[in-house]
């Protein structure tokens, strides 16, 4: 999706049995086709075949060895098209004992180590509710590897094979904690590490509404600023001491308790002490900021798919755009077909055989 918002031209395919298992996400194809297909049919691979001359690019997500099995994987597509660029995501990468190990987003957060980092103290760890390992693990990755694969062709004219690994895409993320660890000797235990509520000026804290609130004020400044407008001025200088960081927090907790989020809001919204309130997407859905920088976009420039995400890389010359609604699933398949030359007789009778 982030390709096709700057310009690419994307083909999204998949099998019909796919729409059956109701994990077809229609936000994500917006600037995309949608068209249907059936690779393990002879006239679905004739197809296939017919779009791979031309393409630039071919991304897949099947466990790694069935793209070979079925006749589309790399080494096929190559010697039709030696420029193509052959993108693999997987859970645990295409190499390794670990290759063909079904897997979804929990388990590659809880092996890369990053599901012991979420959650409270001697509490058992707390599954997130965004899909970091699909999204920055794998698909981030892809496209970056994507577009250095097509920078690498614009000087020797040749594709390459990209192997992408979720858990691999992950471990990225454990760069801060690694460092700490080696910094302070100690391990990064779960909600017990320097930024990651040991402390009470990076924490969260329940209002008077039950509502949170979240603190970052990692530099004595924005701390120093904080304990000065909550009055508690002599913890200023104590703000990484072990000794009282317990005592702290439990006075932090007790200060916020006291009054509503719309009074902490209004306190220390403006403040420099590295502030916000927790918000839920509702909230994030009507944020002005986010509107602002049309990173969601309403009703009317969203084409009347509702509210959806807008573009988050800002380009100055080549800005991308939301330039077509989300495809419904196939919903290109007849117009893919007529271009590559079919005729509507062949289209219906492909349609009965189970090809598309």
């Amino acid at each position: 999706m982030m390709l096709a918002d700057h310009g690419a031209d994307v083909l999204a395919i998949e099998n019909r049995r796919f729409q059956a298992d109701d994990l077809f996400f229609e936000d994500l194809y917006r600037n995309k086709n949608h068209m249907t297909l059936n690779l393990k049919s002879d006239k679905g691979l004739e197809i296939f075949y017919k779009l791979v001359v031309n393409a630039d690019v071919v991304l897949e997500g099947f466990r790694p060895g069935v793209v070979a099995r079925l006749g589309v994987g790399y080494d096929d597509v190559s010697k039709v098209n030696p420029r193509i660029i052959y993108c693999s995501i997987s859970g645990y990468g295409q190499t390794g004992t670990a290759s063909n190990v079904v897997g979804h987003d929990v388990n590659y957060l809880s092996r890369a180590g990053i599901l012991d980092c979420i959650g409270e103290k001697e509490r058992p760890p707390v599954i997130p509710a965004v899909q970091v390992a699909d999204i920055a693990g794998g698909g981030m990755q892809a496209m970056i590897g994507i577009l250095l694969a097509l920078y690498e062709r614009e000087q020797s004219g040749k594709g390459q094979y990209i192997d992408i690994s979720m858990t691999d895409g992950l471990l990225g993320l454990l760069t801060l904690p690694t460092v700490l660890a080696k910094k302070t000797g100690q391990p990064q235990l779960r909600s017990a590490s320097m930024l990651s509520h040991r402390y009470a000026c990076y924490n969260t804290y329940e209002t008077a509404d039950g509502r949170y609130v979240a603190l970052g004020a990692v530099e004595n400044r924005f701390w120093a600023n904080l304990c000065e407008i909550l009055e508690i001025e002599e913890y200023s200088r104590l703000q990484y001491d072990d000794d009282r960081r317990e005592e702290i927090i439990t006075e932090l907790r007790r200060i916020f308790r006291r009054k509503p989020l719309a009074h902490w809001e209004e306190q220390l919204g403006e403040a420099d002490v590295c502030f916000s309130k927790v918000q839920n997407m509702e909230e994030v859905c009507a944020d002005p900021i986010f509107h602002e920088r049309e990173i969601i976009l309403n009703n009317e420039k969203s084409q009347g798919a509702g509210n959806m995400f807008g573009v988050p890389i800002k380009l100055s010359r080549t800005p991308g755009s939301y330039k077509s609604p989300p495809q419904h699933f196939g919903g290109s398949t007849r117009k893919v077909l007529t271009k590559l030359g079919y005729s509507e007789e062949e289209i219906e009778e492909l349609y009965r055989k189970g090809a598309v």
